[in-house]
């Protein structure tokens, strides 16, 4: 089975229910990319990358789109049979851009699957579970308006949330943490993040005010730098999520002992192999961490969900999808949705979503015949 044609599509996916605030932005639509790779046997591959925006990381849109120009030529005529052959292949065509890859690597999976008759979690080292753990995000917003939400997430069943804050007052944020918290209890487990968006001393002065409230600290800072200095002076738990930019950041924090879990995007880690690289190291040290991307439709919905299924549960944070802040799917017959906060491990050979023909337009690229 080789490579005989790339099309590459782009598609708009405006926020359901109105803006979705962070600390680093403020996001109304997001532009996704869709790549598929059509297999001289006439199977078909999709794969997805979709950045929030050209500010939550060194990631963009139209450098995907770049990307994926100078990469997509080298391949054509490429034999998919092995992933690590068509990475060294990328990288001989491209230095760096692992979330415009990732697109390539989830298609690769996507067609082998098929191929093999297997869904994508086999070809990551076997599924643990039919059935992996959401979270919901609860944007920065008003106090008693985030705790009302919160409630009434976890009475439809999402045993996680993450509650965003930093980018104004510190009372606000202090106030949302203890509002969530007496609205939620014990019921579910909570994570506040803060996007990269507080000081060290803003995080510490933070976390004393809701000494008392059992959270995870995701992202509190910037840098890799400033998490390091929160050791020993926090006592709650601090996950990386924006730093874990590469690899050997994972290992580099994992052995300097700076964290004591992960936010996990599959784009940003280069794609669905090397995500299974930070998975095992992270079960050696028995961290936790959840699967999930920045944003995207079904098919990196999918992504996350087959690598989540191969995550020892006891370690499983969540698989985040945006499937609640979108209109509509794009398969319709074998959709990724959540259910009473969990979402089903799809069954189906390859990434197990085939979308709608002609959904995504006509494309803004195609390479090969």
């Amino acid at each position: 089975m080789r490579i005989d044609r790339i099309n590459v599509y782009k598609i708009q996916l405006p926020v359901k229910g109105g803006t979705y605030r962070m600390a680093s932005d403020d996001v109304d639509a997001l532009d996704s990319t869709l790549v598929e790779i059509v297999a001289d046997d006439g199977l078909t591959g999709w794969g997805e990358t979709c950045p929030v925006g050209p500010v939550y990381q060194p990631h963009h849109a139209l450098g995907a789109r770049a990307a994926i120009a100078e990469i997509a030529p080298g391949l054509i005529g490429e034999e998919v049979a092995s992933i690590r052959s068509l990475a060294k292949r990328m990288d001989e065509r491209l230095d760096g851009h692992g979330y415009a890859k990732a697109a390539f690597d989830m298609a690769f999976l996507d067609l082998l699957g098929q191929r093999l008759g297997v869904p994508v979690s086999t070809l990551l080292g076997g599924a643990l579970t039919d059935r992996v753990p959401s979270y919901y995000s609860l944007i920065v917003g008003r106090p008693d308006e985030t705790a009302k939400i919160a409630a009434d997430k976890v009475k439809s069943g999402y045993p996680r949330l993450q509650v965003k804050i930093a980018g104004r007052n510190l009372e606000e944020d202090v106030a949302t943490v203890h509002k969530v918290w007496e609205a939620v209890g014990y019921k579910a487990r909570i994570a506040v993040d803060g996007n990269r968006g507080l000081t060290a001393a803003s995080a510490i002065h933070l976390d004393r005010l809701c000494q008392a409230i059992p959270f995870v600290f995701e992202q509190p800072c910037n840098t890799m730098d400033e998490a390091a200095t929160l050791r020993g002076r926090v006592t709650h738990p601090v996950y990386l999520d924006e730093n874990t930019e590469d690899q050997n950041v994972v290992l580099r924090a994992i052995s300097l002992g700076i964290a004591d879990g992960f936010g996990f995007k599959v784009t940003r880690l280069g794609g669905l192999t090397k995500m299974t690289t930070v998975r095992d190291l992270c079960a050696i040290r028995s961290l936790p961490h959840s699967c999930d991307d920045a944003w995207g439709g079904d098919i990196i919905a999918a992504a996350c969900v087959h690598l989540a299924a191969t995550v020892e549960p006891r370690r499983m944070e969540g698989a985040w999808i945006a499937q609640e802040y979108i209109e509509g799917h794009f398969d319709t017959k074998n959709p990724i949705v959540i259910e009473k906060g969990h979402i089903a491990v799809p069954q189906l050979p390859g990434l197990g979503i085939k979308p709608v023909p002609g959904i995504f337009g006509e494309p803004v690229a195609t390479h090969g015949s």
